[in-house]
């Protein structure tokens, strides 16, 4: 059947753009995560930030027309619901949901600790599948769908050995593959479901990579660009996988690291 002019979808920018939409976006009171709430704000969506630091928080909120700032602890279980229940009950649902937040655990595998592993696991994959659970379960009884946006790590899909991770690339690698699964339950009801695998970009988590000229040399030599990613270089993806312009996508890892996982 053709296409009326009311089906026809939006053309060139007009296709990113989320006028209407409600997002959630947690880790987002510094680096990554404070950037993609400022992104999709300017895209035209409502944002509720979530983090520890209050603080931050608030003084995000006041930059972003209609934020919300929702102080959390993602390794408290009791804390789990907030970000989405506050979406709901503030802004009347949940369309978009960018599971930002995450810990690292380095140390030789041999030398980890066993709780610090639970941990790592506990905030970078378990919250997040709480928060897919929750906002999907809203989306499915509106019957309008949504995007689930999970950032997890070129770790999460590579071995690397040095810095050595267990317990963060075994957290991300599980965020890459509960995407799929995820996406496998939900996409026929609209809700798609999509990962963005970060290289090595300069935030708090890689504050000590960074903290030498060693640093850039090491992550400049393993990546065929030849240098690190700029927060910026995130934004693309990030509107792409959150917005209609993605509308036939899910289940997809969208590597952004200057073809690290390409070689």
């Amino acid at each position: 059947m053709a296409e009326t002019s009311s089906d026809t979808p939006p053309l060139g920018e007009a296709v990113f753009r989320l006028d209407g939409k409600v997002a959630v976006v947690t880790g987002a009171s510094s680096g990554l995560g404070e950037r993609f709430a400022r992104v999709l704000a300017l895209a035209g969506a409502r944002v509720v930030v979530t983090a520890r630091r209050l603080d931050r928080l608030e003084r995000l909120a006041a930059e972003l027309d209609g934020a919300l700032p929702v102080a959390c602890d993602l390794s408290r279980s009791e804390d789990l619901a907030l970000p989405v229940q506050t979406a709901i009950d503030e802004c009347g649902r949940v369309d978009i949901v960018v599971n930002n937040a995450g810990i690292e655990g380095s140390a030789p595998a041999v030398e980890e600790d066993e709780q610090r592993f639970r941990d790592v696991l506990e905030v970078n994959l378990v919250a997040p599948f709480v928060l897919a659970r929750d906002a999907a379960r809203d989306m499915l009884a509106r019957g309008e769908g949504g995007s689930i946006v999970n950032i997890a790590s070129v770790l999460g899909m590579v071995g690397v050995g040095r810095p050595p991770q267990g317990a963060y690339t075994a957290s991300k690698g599980g965020l890459v593959n509960l995407t799929r699964e995820l996406s496998a339950q939900w996409s026929s009801s609209g809700i798609r479901v999509n990962t963005i695998a970060p290289g090595f970009f300069e935030s708090e988590m890689t504050e000590q990579l960074f903290s030498d000229e060693r640093g850039y040399k090491w992550v400049a030599r393993h990546t065929p660009m030849r240098r690190q990613g700029h927060a910026h270089e995130l934004d693309g993806a990030l509107l792409f996988l959150a917005s209609d312009a993605s509308s036939y996508v899910t289940g997809h890892t969208l590597a952004v690291d200057g073809g690290w996982t390409s070689v």
